[in-house]
């Protein structure tokens, strides 16, 4: 996302008009241009959920015992269109870095891990059908399980930090 914010500005001085400053952001924020090239993501995500991030491109949403994971916008992209998604069954017992499930693409196979020690209540059914919705939506109707855990999420990055550290791998 934040990639797409920096060209979105980078690219304000042509499309406003102006040069580089203060008033071409302006221009450009309440420009009908804006809208379209910086879109919002609909994370679905309520206001007192935790969402966290794995060094592994996993998303983790918490609330309590109870979680739901999935794999973050960035994941989908480099991974490709998903074409297939093995899931575990429901009742499976997995510890912390464990592979929880398995995404086929086009170009690769994926494999997702279980940021803590967890139990699996519920798989995403949608996704037997559809399993683009991992790429169209990442972090809402994309989402891989639901699981009960144990253990804390601290270890996981918020969303600035996990910015920061997809900055920190395009730069390898």
């Amino acid at each position: 996302m934040a990639f797409l914010v920096r060209t979105a500005l980078r690219s304000m001085p042509r499309l406003a008009g102006r040069t580089p400053g203060l008033p071409a952001v302006r221009a450009f924020q309440q420009g009908p241009l804006a809208a379209s090239l910086v879109r919002q993501p609909s994370l679905g995500l309520r206001g007192f959920s935790a969402v966290r991030y794995a060094e592994t491109h996993e998303w983790f949403e918490s609330e309590g015992e109870m979680g739901t994971l999935g794999i973050s916008d960035f994941a989908q992209g480099a991974l490709g269109e998903v074409v297939y998604c093995e899931l575990p069954e429901v009742g499976a017992k997995l510890k912390a870095k464990q592979v929880i499930c398995t995404l086929e693409s086009v170009k690769a196979v994926g494999e997702v891990y279980a940021p803590v020690d967890c139990e699996i209540i519920e798989v995403n059914e949608k996704l037997g059908d559809e399993p683009a919705l991992v790429n169209s939506s990442p972090q809402s109707d994309g989402w891989l399980v639901k699981v009960k855990f144990s253990g804390s999420t601290d270890s996981m990055m918020d969303q600035a930090a996990y910015t920061k550290h997809l900055e920190s791998e395009s730069h390898e």
